[in-house]
């Protein structure tokens, strides 16, 4: 019976048009699961930790595997069986004001916690929470510990309330790396840290972090070459989860970048799952995750009306390496402290707000329009301010949809194309005042 809730729908198993680095990046994530679930074979502990704030480069100093929950949760998602998984953590007695992420995961383990590649996931052998902003993480490893009663190590990031990284900060997050963190992944390893090694992850992750900056920015293009919140999500796999810090990583983001760029020279939109965008009608930015159980359905009603998302800051989760920040060799601690202290959910309601303002004037976006999601309180939280700001600042016009990330139950596709057709309107009302 487990084998068959993984099978995927024949209603998701069209053949789609994919760019060749988004058929790299799937590769690379096929590859990655065959060797978590061959961790039994190959005697390989595993870590599991979260995208915000994740630590990859330390985690391979100590040669374990990185295994995201999150991810496996939009794996589920976008092969539509989390539905079921969350409906089994709702049996168990979890509400559904939970995060869908989570009760995705907690449902899999429920119900045999199967990959995606049809194996089981080994359990973990050590839980790491590089807390930076989302209090939901918190209790998710609560459970996780509870339930394969394992070890778990929190890296406690400061919140940037006052919109800025102190000496202080930086300095309270090394030593809990030097006397918590450390210490602790050395005795669960079995391998003594190395600090030139963590040095060398760190210069390979600058190299694949400047090439992705220079994929994103090429959305200030018109057309754009890409769309930066659907296509995305491809985009910001590899950097994200567990190749940041790798030589795949490097090669992967040379590779894209030479594709998007040759795109741009030659005006071509972004690929869609069919083709060809066509001709850029509006440029938008958008707050909050998107939905993975209809994301096809999804992006389809985007590109249809011409639409191109050229800055998202659900694609700065896991890092805002465009506003300038690189990990740093030379201080290897340092840099993982402020790198977990700068991402995006660990930034206050102000910066966002400045943030999404930026994109609209830099990019010459025709407006704001905001995915608030049901479960997902780090990112829903203000932003009915973040909208009505940011409309106030640019001139542009906002707009708000809702969904939900792994839940199919909470994707309206009516409603929601209701509301986008309803936004489009709006900004040609407003190109014809201007």
């Amino acid at each position: 019976m487990t084998a068959t809730q993984i099978v995927t729908p024949k209603t998701a198993a069209k053949d789609v048009e994919k760019d060749v680095s988004m058929r790299r990046q799937k590769a690379m994530m096929a590859a990655h699961y065959d060797r978590i679930t061959g961790a039994p074979e190959t005697g390989k502990k595993i870590c599991c930790t979260f995208v915000p704030g994740n630590l990859n480069e330390l985690i391979m100093c100590f040669d374990l595997l990185n295994n995201l929950p999150e991810v496996n949760a939009i794996q589920s998602g976008l092969r539509r069986v989390s539905g079921n998984y969350v409906l089994e953590a709702e049996k168990i007695g979890h509400s559904e004001d939970v995060c869908t992420y989570v009760k995705s995961d907690i449902g899999m383990a429920a119900k045999g916690n199967i990959a995606p590649n049809g194996k089981k996931f080994p359990d973990p052998d050590v839980l790491l929470l590089s807390y930076t902003g989302c209090f939901t993480f918190m209790k998710w490893f609560e459970l996780l510990r509870e339930q394969y009663k394992c070890e778990t190590i929190m890296l406690h990031t400061p919140y940037m309330g006052d919109g800025k990284i102190t000496p202080n900060m930086v300095q309270y997050m090394v030593k809990q790396l030097k006397e918590e963190v450390i210490p602790k992944l050395e005795r669960i390893s079995g391998v003594k840290f190395d600090i030139d090694r963590l040095r060398e992850y760190l210069k390979n992750s600058v190299k694949a972090e400047d090439n992705l900056v220079r994929v994103l920015q090429t959305a200030k293009s018109k057309p754009s070459p890409i769309d930066a919140y659907f296509g995305g999500i491809y985009y910001i796999g590899p950097i994200f989860g567990a190749f940041r810090g790798t030589q795949d990583a490097i090669d992967y983001y040379k590779f894209l970048r030479d594709e998007v760029e040759e795109r741009l020279a030659s005006g071509q939109g972004p690929v869609t799952p069919d083709g060809d965008m066509g001709k850029e009608k509006y440029r938008l930015v958008v707050e909050g995750p998107p939905n993975y159980t209809n994301f096809r359905q999804f992006w389809k009603m985007f590109y249809d009306e011409g639409a191109v998302v050229v800055a998202s800051s659900y694609t700065k989760v896991g890092g805002v390496y465009d506003f300038g920040f690189r990990h740093d060799p030379d201080k290897p601690l340092e840099t993982l402290a402020e790198y977990c202290l700068g991402v995006y959910t660990n930034r206050s309601l102000p910066m966002r707000i400045e943030m999404l303002t930026n994109y609209v004037n830099e990019y010459a976006a025709d407006g704001l329009l905001i995915n608030s999601i049901k479960s997902c309180n780090s990112f829903s939280a203000g932003q009915l301010l973040i909208m009505r700001e940011v409309e106030k600042r640019t001139g542009k016009p906002a707009a708000f949809i809702e969904s939900d990330l792994v839940d199919p139950r909470y994707f309206s596709a009516a409603n929601i194309k209701n509301r986008l057709e309803s936004y489009f309107q709006m900004v040609e009302q407003k190109r014809a005042a201007a």
